[in-house]
């Protein structure tokens, strides 16, 4: 919704302003085409040189992530809070091994089930199960897992941070792609440089136009594109490093609650619920079954 807000807002601005101080539509309408033509295939060309074919793959389908509501709500990480409860709750009563037959499938996990916010994000579940099956390995030493799970979270990251990285510079290379077509327009007008006025001027505007798009593509649309998806992939790390603050607090032996209660305290503020709200979410829940 903030994408296309944004998008009617930044062209209904920029083309209302112009209007109402005497801008002529017709040069614009004319130009604008053929300049997108120039400039759309010198970013695609740049953008499939200076990346490799996963970084491509990657941040096309991370567009698709500008349109979609917020992932990561208050609600989903009740939700979290309440699956790790629910999971630690059937560790300390009936033992590591009672957790193998849901990590090891946890799409038919009868816990998981649940919770199917976290069930299908499959980053999370691999993640959490992944780190329980260690566990249930005798990798019990939490400075051990603190370490790895910082590595695995770092991959993560600088794999999103290619993403965010290609999206911007084609932000940064824009306003000097669309010179380059200014420049050609340019080329074009002095081949009819024998022209009268009124036509060099239309054919000058033209050329003008090229520099307007560069400059305002990159900052009114691919520059804060590329930092509204910054922020989305990294709401993706913060979620799995409440899964590791919820894990290591169970693996240095505390109770189930304590142990979401410290994952609990690293959430920000706009997503973070009460302890209250905790506390009524996981009294609510079922008895987990082994």
């Amino acid at each position: 919704m903030n994408l296309i807000i944004g998008i009617i807002t930044v062209i209904g601005c920029t083309l209302g302003g112009y209007i109402l101080q005497g801008g002529h539509m017709p040069v614009l309408i004319q130009a604008a085409p053929l300049e997108l033509v120039i400039m759309g295939g010198t970013v695609a060309g740049g953008f499939i040189i200076a990346n490799p074919s996963i970084v491509i793959k990657r941040t096309l389908k991370s567009l698709g992530l500008l349109v979609k509501k917020p992932k990561y709500t208050k609600s989903s990480y009740i939700e979290l809070l309440c699956m790790m409860y629910q999971t630690f709750k059937l560790a300390k009563t009936k033992g590591l091994l009672s957790l193998e037959k849901h990590i090891e499938n946890p799409h038919e996990s009868t816990i998981f089930s649940q919770f199917p916010g976290f069930q299908h994000n499959h980053h999370a579940t691999d993640f959490f199960c992944d780190y329980l099956r260690l566990v249930t390995l005798g990798a019990d030493k939490p400075y051990e897992l603190d370490a790895l799970m910082d590595e695995e979270i770092d991959v993560h990251h600088s794999e999103d941070n290619a993403i965010v990285t290609a999206l911007q510079n084609i932000a940064d290379g824009l306003p000097a792609i669309g010179i380059v077509a200014a420049v050609l327009g340019v080329i074009h007008t002095m081949g009819s440089i024998t022209e009268p006025p009124e036509v060099l001027g239309r054919l000058i505007g033209g050329a003008l136009v090229g520099t307007f798009m560069g400059v305002w593509l990159a900052y009114g649309y691919f520059g804060p594109m590329s930092n509204s998806l910054k922020a989305i992939l990294e709401a993706e790390s913060k979620y799995l490093r409440r899964i590791k603050v919820g894990l290591l607090a169970h693996l240095q032996g505390c109770a189930p609650s304590v142990s979401i209660e410290y994952a609990r305290k690293a959430l920000l503020s706009d997503v973070r619920p009460t302890f209250a709200e905790v506390e009524e979410a996981t009294a609510a829940l079922t008895a987990p079954t082994g």
